[in-house]
């Protein structure tokens, strides 16, 4: 087969892997010199823990696993399964994470609650004040602003695999076939649309009534740490945006309003990983109101920073760099992904909302599974 994949972000380019894994050839077209959305902007973590049961958390454990295989296969893409800490500072979030513990899936993602003690002994980094933490040991991490460029070395070496940025698709020119905006063709037995948070142009032509909504955050980067930061950390507020900590617990924990004025405005949560250069990704907010605005806001850094202060009991390095990005979610927030086949030989693939580094490599399988590659 010839697959067409339209979109250079992480769900595209899984989707050109499982065709060219699976002996196929693939044209992967980008409309930038290189890939620039919300693949590039995110932690990098393949975040099992948090997802929701049944199938949102299964594909997360078959990304996991495809995570893992692949980067045995590409070193470059700085695979390491170093699983997460979420410190509880309280008895209500010391409840939420207990709660957690109990769940018929709990070994699943490898949860298991650790003192304060058994948590500084896994990450010695935090140094600061908390009670306890949930550990997961499935959760993992790769190199979000890199990741792309080493799965794309790696394909190129199939002899199979073309890819042709710089040209925006514009319009269908047959059944598996697009036409760019250089006005050439290109032919295929399947196109796969993964556009990311582009949602319009072709996109709104062919899907009008798209069930998917955009949703913009903030994240930060900081010089390196000195020191290894041996898990992802999150903080309590992140029981609050996933679904897995639901319980009465969590009820408690919101009906008492302890989340910060800042981190409630701006719906925060901390997410915490190391990047191999020794640098700390940080995040995130989550603004869900049309238009977003084009700067950033400097409140909601001043709490993560104060946030993990406490956590590693010192000041935070220097920050390096600070952004925005945009993802693309379902706007039914309990599906994984929008597949849909929108013309003959075209099909769309996007919404994984904050999922897509996670559990792109499991929807790029099952796309191939369905279409039948």
């Amino acid at each position: 087969m010839r697959v067409i994949v339209v979109g250079g972000g992480v769900v595209g380019t899984m989707h050109a892997w499982q065709a060219v894994q699976r002996g196929h050839e693939v044209v992967q077209i980008e409309r930038e010199a290189e890939a620039r959305g919300a693949s590039l902007r995110n932690f990098g973590q393949i975040w099992v823990s948090g997802r929701a049961g049944g199938a949102e958390l299964e594909t997360a454990l078959r990304a996991r696993e495809l995570w893992e295989a692949i980067g045995a296969q590409v070193p470059e893409l700085g695979f390491r399964a170093i699983g997460s800490l979420t410190p509880v500072r309280n008895a209500r979030e010391y409840a939420v994470a207990e709660a957690a513990t109990r769940r018929p899936d709990a070994a699943a993602r490898g949860y298991k609650l650790l003192t304060a003690a058994e948590a500084r002994a896994l990450n010695p980094a935090l140094r600061g004040s908390f009670e306890a933490a949930l550990w997961c040991e499935r959760d993992a991490a790769v190199e979000p602003r890199t990741a792309q460029l080493a799965l794309r070395r790696a394909l190129l070496e199939s002899g199979r695999y073309t890819f042709r940025p710089g040209r925006e698709v514009r319009d269908l020119a047959g059944p598996g076939a697009v036409r760019d905006d250089h006005g050439e063709v290109h032919e295929g037995d399947a196109v796969i649309l993964a556009t990311g948070a582009w949602l319009t142009g072709l996109v709104r032509e062919l899907a009008p009534d798209l069930p998917v909504r955009r949703v913009r955050l903030q994240m930060m980067q900081t010089e390196p740490l000195g020191e290894p930061l041996t898990t992802s950390v999150a903080d309590a507020d992140s029981f609050r945006y996933y679904p897995a900590y639901r319980s009465a617990a969590l009820d408690a924990l919101n009906a008492e309003q302890l989340q910060t004025e800042t981190a409630a405005a701006h719906k925060m949560q901390l997410l915490m990983v190391q990047r191999l250069d020794g640098g700390l990704t940080i995040g995130d907010t989550h603004e869900y109101e049309h238009p977003f605005a084009f700067d950033t806001v400097e409140d909601p850094y001043e709490h993560l920073t104060q946030v993990v202060e406490s956590f590693l009991g010192r000041p935070l390095p220097k920050i390096r760099r600070r952004w925005a990005g945009v993802y693309a979610q379902c706007t039914d927030t309990t599906r994984v992904v929008h597949r849909q086949q929108v013309r003959d030989g075209v099909w769309l693939v996007t919404g994984p909302g904050g999922r897509g580094m996670t559990c792109s490599p499991a929807i790029a399988e099952t796309t191939a599974n369905e279409l039948g590659w």
